[in-house]
């Protein structure tokens, strides 16, 4: 028998791994890459007997994939908080899925696993942008402000690391910073200890002092556009100001669109935090696009395409 864990490289997918496999530990084979590599059941292969674990990517954008899996004889238990299209049913399916816009994946391990190792959920929540959902979760806790900060802290680090076209432009690939983690039962411990998460808090600084100070693209009462350079650094930060612009004004929407080197842009849109909702019906009128209701994103949008999305845009939350 295999064992087969499939995650998002996000803080999400991260924090939820290891949540499990901290309550049930076991040598598996990873299988992840950056934020925007979704599809990643395709890489898969599995058969009877195999148990394979996913968490953090889409089912609608990885169904063809899974149910090869099924076919085959494989186990899949599936964590995920994206709209999911039809579920299977299937003697061999375990689904954990809800899309509700204040849910992420970190918090449903965090049900199943029932709550042995919340401060790593919290840590997933504030990475994904859910800090009441993160700060509610955390009550049982009783962390100090400044604690609660230190884990917000750790989930943006985190989260940052995601971001990127190609693993060459991260700090590190999420297989490797995953297992950075592991040792790590309390994320108190990692944030003293590890040189990961120093390495990541002063590129996520630096690269975040560059994208604030860029002069807005379009702005209006609903919501405004920013535009990023081809560097490394934009798309790394690409996700995480859009974060951070969300909340800095949380009545408006916001879209990062981040030049890429071989033309076209790639696309973070985050919907008003006083709404979480209308993210991934924008997006998903583009190919390559997808996403949640609060947050989502098109992985390449064609120049040709950037007047039909800013019209879009501004029709989707005006």
């Amino acid at each position: 028998m295999n064992l087969i864990d499939v995650f998002n490289g996000d803080a999400d997918g991260l924090c939820a791994l290891h949540q499990l496999r901290l309550a049930d530990p076991a040598d598996s084979r990873l299988v992840t890459g950056p934020k925007r590599d979704i599809s990643l059941l395709k890489r898969v292969e599995a058969q009877s007997g195999d148990r394979v674990t996913v968490l953090d990517i889409a089912l609608s954008k990885n169904r063809d994939a899974l149910d090869r899996l099924l076919e085959a004889g494989a186990q899949v238990r599936y964590f995920d908080h994206h709209q999911p299209g039809d579920i299977p049913v299937h003697p061999n399916f375990e689904p954990h899925i809800d899309p509700d816009a204040n849910v992420c994946t970190s918090l449903l391990v965090n049900r199943y696993v029932q709550g042995r190792h919340l401060a790593w959920a919290v840590t997933g929540a504030f990475g994904d942008n859910l800090a009441d959902a993160a700060r509610q979760a955390a009550a049982p806790l009783d962390l100090s402000a400044g604690q609660l900060a230190q884990l917000q802290s750790l989930g943006e680090c985190l989260n940052y690391n995601g971001y990127g076209e190609t693993l060459d432009d991260l700090f590190f690939d999420p297989a490797d910073l995953y297992r950075q983690l592991r040792p790590f039962a309390d994320p108190f411990a990692f944030i003293a200890e590890s040189p990961a998460y120093t390495t990541l808090k002063a590129g996520y600084q630096e690269d975040m002092a560059r994208a604030v100070a860029l002069s807005v693209t379009e702005a209006r009462a609903s919501g405004r556009i920013f535009m990023l350079p081809a560097e490394k650094w934009a798309r790394r930060i690409s996700g995480v100001f859009g974060n951070q612009l969300a909340v800095e004004s949380p009545t408006q929407a916001h879209a990062v669109l981040t030049a890429k080197p071989e033309g076209g842009y790639l696309v973070s849109v985050r919907s008003p935090l006083a709404a979480r909702s209308g993210a991934d019906e924008l997006c998903s009128q583009f190919d390559s696009g997808g996403g949640r209701r609060g947050a989502a994103g098109i992985n390449h949008l064609p120049e040709s395409g950037l007047g039909r999305f800013v019209a879009l845009f501004f029709k989707t939350f005006g």
